[in-house]
């Protein structure tokens, strides 16, 4: 398994986020606790991004190298995902993903609450393995 870059908790300063989202009634259950799987669709789509950038085309997930839940989210936190390519093969790009949630109820300070690393390949109009471009 594939180890997650060290981070202080906080939001990267030289970074932009790849997806915000504030998630919903529906994506939480009763006590207002947001699903995890709700948090690891959305990490897939923001690793999915830089991921599909590198490729320059269609890609496929095939693997969820990692996937470490710090801290809960909840209905009303604004949720930013960072994304970067950690690494590419010849037809692979593996993306970390680093989750950070706004308290909009308890006070503006973002803390991580989620960490992932993901494995893409890159992939053909059949669906098929293709080799990446060169940069």
């Amino acid at each position: 398994m594939s180890q997650l870059p060290a981070s202080n908790g906080l939001p990267p300063p030289d970074r932009h986020a790849v997806l915000r989202v504030m998630p919903q009634p529906s994506d939480a259950n009763i006590h207002g606790d947001v699903f995890g799987g709700w948090i690891m669709s959305q990490v897939d789509i923001a690793g999915s991004i830089p991921a599909a950038r590198r490729a320059r085309g269609r890609i496929a997930t095939i693997a969820v190298n990692a996937f470490t839940f710090k801290h809960p989210v909840f209905v009303g936190d604004l949720v930013s995902f960072y994304a970067e390519v950690l690494r590419t093969g010849t037809t692979s790009i593996t993306v970390s993903v680093e989750v950070y949630a706004e308290r909009q109820c308890l006070d503006q300070a973002a803390i991580k609450v989620t960490e992932a690393v993901l494995t893409y390949v890159a992939t053909d109009d059949q669906r098929q393995r293709r080799t990446l471009p060169a940069i």
